[in-house]
């Protein structure tokens, strides 16, 4: 009788589970389908770990991949990629030929030697050619030392030239219309000073590209315009109302898509892959814009509804194996636990295997690096161990077993490690979190944990007081200290510290303060864009749930 108790709680679970991973990753409206046909151009760079520059066959994988997907490439760099115009060639693919430019000035003369050598040797594969990419943006030199090598190119080149940067740097420098042959601006609405939606990112991007124009014919220029940047990440940290998802990237290159078609843009999307490397520089979401991942996949179809995670039933599959294993450690135990507090154990053991198992994925699927790798290894175990002493721990507290002073201990030196890495993390991304992600997924088990005992104490003891809420009653040990309040401080700062950092980040926008000129006007539009991050809150909430059995109303008790 009590397997069968046991069978139908785990077969109630499991369809439970399978319903909820169904009914969220159901494929949804990602909008209209691609046109029929090749894409205008696609940012180009060949990259393999492991390799600092990349090899010509290479290259050549890469490019015969994408000749069937665009009519053009756009490259950002010849030095240590010189044989893409050859293998251009092969492959009937056009190019946007970009040079590099950086503060070093003999680096800059070898980058443009080599830019205009290989131009002139492939004028049937290079149709256009762009100097510097955000040169002015990074303030890596000043903008006439720029135009003076845009002009030593068009002196040496036919084909048309031109520099790329974002929207704004053309506004701000507008000599550089006279300058170039053709105007090419970037429009990324996720990284904009205030953030677009996804909803409005088309329409920001159609906005941008009149104003750009207009701003031209008021000089008596009418150059033509490239989009020379536009995409959205498929996963990273969210932006103000920027979230960056699968299905937001391909709702954006769609409608960005149906946008040039109306209107008759000419575009080049980021970028034809994910491109690890930049992860040291724009955090997760900078690594991921790619129309195809790292090792060649789609991320997302040009046609058809679109799915977040297609792989959710082998997530489903390793999380209720693991639970399953879980469940079998403890049958011989469980048999005697009443059928609600049966329920309530098996319940909080699958959310946990979950939780271990999309931390997992999560992790290793944004590791680009050996240490981030190591990092990723020591966090699932730590996670696993934790995840251990709570399963322990609720099982103690449902079957009323004595509390245990060797498992208490444990349990708060986890959490002590989990929380210091928590007001680390927070703080980090208080005051330079533009590239950081929030790290929900890596503390979702410290939290949930928490929230466990919670539901566990209180079904064993029917009533639950602020005492209750304390480390010492949920851990089962007598092991607080004075010292305990310094975290429920330094947490409720970083709190602080987070909202108050994010405000500012917004506020110190060049762009942001041109559309909101003083402080005080600017202030509740930031405040805005920062409390509408879902992610931020999140966070936030994790932080909180943390804190809890740290308040402690009984602190003249407790240890030294």
């Amino acid at each position: 009788m009590e397997t069968v108790k046991i069978l139908l709680c785990l077969i109630l679970i499991i369809i439970v589970h399978g319903t909820i991973g169904w009914f969220t990753n159901q494929p949804q409206d990602a909008g209209a389908d691609v046109p029929a046909g090749k894409l205008m151009s696609l940012s180009f760079a060949s990259s393999r770990e492991g390799f600092k520059t990349p090899l010509p066959e290479h290259i050549d994988e890469d490019l015969g991949l994408l000749a069937d997907k665009t009519h053009t490439v756009r490259t950002y760099s010849i030095l240590g990629s010189e044989p893409t115009a050859d293998i251009a060639r092969k492959y009937k693919v056009n190019m946007i030929q970009g040079g590099w430019l950086g503060p070093d000035h003999s680096n800059n003369k070898k980058e443009i030697e080599a830019l205009i050598k290989s131009v002139n040797a492939h004028p049937d594969v290079v149709k256009r050619i762009i100097v510097g990419n955000e040169v002015l943006l990074r303030r890596d030199m000043d903008v006439n030392s720029l135009i003076g090598y845009i002009r030593q190119v068009k002196q040496a080149v036919k084909q048309p030239v031109s520099y790329a940067d974002v929207w704004s740097i053309y506004m701000k420098y507008p000599q550089l219309i006279n300058e170039v042959d053709f105007i090419t601006i970037h429009i990324l609405p996720y990284w904009e000073d205030e953030p677009v939606p996804i909803e409005h990112a088309t329409e920001h991007i159609e906005k941008i590209v009149q104003q750009i124009k207009e701003n031209a014919l008021s000089m008596g220029q009418n150059k033509p315009i490239l989009i020379g940047e536009s995409g959205w990440p498929s996963i990273g940290r969210q932006r103000g109302r920027s979230v960056p998802s699968v299905v937001n990237e391909a709702k954006f290159i769609r409608s960005l898509l149906q946008a040039a078609n109306r209107h008759h843009f000419d575009y080049n999307i980021i970028e034809a892959f994910n491109q690890p490397w930049k992860s040291n520089y724009e955090g997760v979401a900078g690594a991921n814009w790619g129309l195809l991942s790292a090792d060649h996949k789609p991320v997302f179809p040009l046609t058809g509804p679109v799915c977040e995670n297609p792989a959710w039933p082998l997530h489903f599959a390793s999380a209720t194996s693991l639970w399953l294993l879980i469940a079998a450690v403890y049958y011989k135990k469980l048999q005697s636990v009443s059928l609600p507090r049966l329920l309530v154990f098996l319940a909080l053991t699958q959310v946990l295997s979950v939780c271990l198992i999309t931390l997992a994925d999560f992790l290793w699927y944004t590791s680009y690096s050996h240490w981030q790798r190591a990092y990723t290894l020591s966090m699932v175990a730590a996670n696993a161990a934790l995840g251990g002493l709570l399963t322990q721990r609720f099982y103690d507290v449902l079957a009323d077993n004595p509390d245990g002073q060797k498992l208490a201990a444990r349990l708060r030196s986890g959490y002590l490690i989990f929380i210091l890495l928590a007001l680390y993390k927070t703080y980090s991304l208080a005051f330079n979190g533009r590239y950081l992600s929030f790290a929900v997924e890596q503390f979702a088990i410290p939290a949930i944990g928490v929230c466990g005992l919670i539901v566990c104490l209180w079904i064993r003891q029917r009533r639950l007081g602020y005492q209750s809420l304390q480390f010492d009653s949920l851990s089962g040990g007598n092991l607080s200290t004075r010292r305990d309040r310094i975290l429920v401080y330094l947490t409720s700062i970083s709190v602080i510290a987070l909202v108050l950092g994010e405000t500012k980040a917004f506020m110190d926008g060049h762009d942001f303060i041109l559309a909101h000129p003083g402080f005080y006007e600017g202030l509740p539009f930031a405040l805005d864009l920062t409390l509408q991050n879902q992610q931020l809150l999140t966070w936030l909430l994790c932080l909180s749930i943390l804190s809890i059995p740290f308040w402690t109303n009984d602190a003249d008790k407790a240890q030294p």
